[in-house]
């Protein structure tokens, strides 16, 4: 028999008094989900959520009974959080679904733990620990936990079509905890209905795709996105440009100390085309801080190789170091994959990585020289000012940027 009893995460004060909380009177509560799969598969646990037989106002009515703070975060589909020196577990009632149409299910509350686990995506996700840390599994999870094997309850179909994010659901949990190949009827079913992404919400597909890419290595669940259609739905921008980037960007990842980042992984597989990307940022919805990063990473000129310090330093000022940054990650992370057989490569890379460095501690410097300064120094206000500041910026520039404000204003006169 499978227990968690002996876990750090299950020994937590505020879940143990939820959980004594709810398992009398007739009520019974165990935890699912993530914190049971996290734990049984030696991954740290951070969130703990909490299934319970309790209708959601009875959850509700112990908690405040028990000086327990309870937030209705969607009493509606069963769900309230319940806050316990400051940490917060989400619990919710046991459901059945009764109508589901790809984007949205309508449910009715039960008390048969077997109905709420089949309602539910994946084997491993449908995973409860009672009270006393025993495991309960209603769909093989634990079996496919060992294989680390990602599968659907039942027929994959079926669970696609209740509810179309869980094709991307299931490339991205098989981004993290899959090994071998992905389960053969999740990615038969998956490439049958990968036009109904297309039904759901830009940013419901977004989010997904940013949790896929923030896995450690993402690769093989993209390689099988790809092959079953998904990839070219979600991201059209690939096709013709491909995913062979990725592989080369995690191992860089390792050996530059870089943390995995979403956005530099959908650089690296996008083409680096300015128009076509601000229309990738409109379909997905790209948050501000988004759009900035591909428009920079797009609209970067092409770093010369090779390239002298100043020069680049007249580049970081001119475009910004952001775009320099993503470009140069890429292709350090190419050259020093093509450096791993062929030592010629070594000095290409030793170059992009001071240049890298150069570009992460850039700080824009501040033109000395005002238009008030030359109006101050006789000029008249007008289009003169703007020429001759222009003039004046290129030589400083041209000075990397040690020209003082005296030395400019001096060779204005001159």
């Amino acid at each position: 028999m499978t227990s968690v009893a002996g876990e750090g995460w299950f020994q937590d004060p505020g879940l143990q008094r939820i959980l004594a909380l709810l398992n009398r009177d007739g009520g019974e509560a165990r935890v699912v989900g993530g914190a049971v799969r996290n734990s049984l598969m030696g991954i740290p646990v951070s969130d703990m959520d909490i299934a319970t037989s309790l209708l959601p106002q009875d959850v509700q009515a112990r908690a405040e009974a028990a000086g327990i703070k309870c937030v209705p975060t969607g009493i509606k589909h069963g769900t309230v959080t319940l806050v316990v020196n400051g940490h917060p577990f989400e619990v919710t009632t046991l459901r059945r679904d009764v109508e589901t149409d790809g984007r949205h299910a309508q449910v009715e509350f039960t008390t048969d733990w077997r109905a709420d686990a089949e309602r539910r995506d994946l084997t491993i996700n449908a995973l409860y620990a009672d009270q006393s840390g025993l495991v309960h599994d209603y769909a093989g999870g634990l079996e496919d936990i060992e294989k680390a094997n990602i599968r659907f309850i039942g027929d994959a179909a079926e669970r696609i079509g209740e509810d179309h994010l869980r094709i991307l659901r299931f490339f991205r949990f098989f981004a993290y905890y899959g090994r071998g190949r992905p389960d053969a009827q999740g990615i038969k079913a998956s490439a049958v209905a990968k036009e109904k992404i297309r039904t759901l919400s830009a940013e419901r597909v977004w989010s997904e795709m940013k949790k896929l890419l923030s896995a450690a290595d993402p690769f093989r669940a993209l390689l099988w996105m790809r092959t079953a259609g998904v990839l070219t739905v979600v991201l059209p921008e690939t096709e013709k440009w491909g995913i062979d980037a990725v592989p080369a960007l995690v191992i860089a990842e390792g050996k530059f100390g870089w943390a995995p980042d979403p956005m530099l992984r959908l650089a690296a597989i996008v083409p680096p085309d300015g128009e076509r990307l601000m229309a990738m940022a409109d379909r997905l919805k790209l948050s501000t801080a988004e759009r900035s990063y591909v428009k920079a990473f797009a609209d970067h000129p092409t770093i010369p190789d090779p390239i002298s310090g100043p020069q680049f330093d007249a580049m970081l000022y001119a475009n910004g170091a952001l775009g320099a940054e993503v470009n140069l990650k890429i292709a350090l992370a190419n050259a020093t994959a093509k450096a791993e057989g062929n030592a010629e490569e070594l000095p290409r890379v030793a170059r992009l990585n001071s240049l890298l460095a150069q570009a992460m501690k850039w700080q824009k410097p501040v033109m000395p020289v005002k238009g008030a300064d030359l109006i101050e120094a006789g000029f008249e206000a007008g289009p003169l000012i703007g020429e001759k500041l222009a003039t004046l910026e290129n030589l400083w520039v041209s000075s990397n940027f040690k020209l003082s404000k005296d030395e400019l204003l001096a060779k204005l006169k001159h």
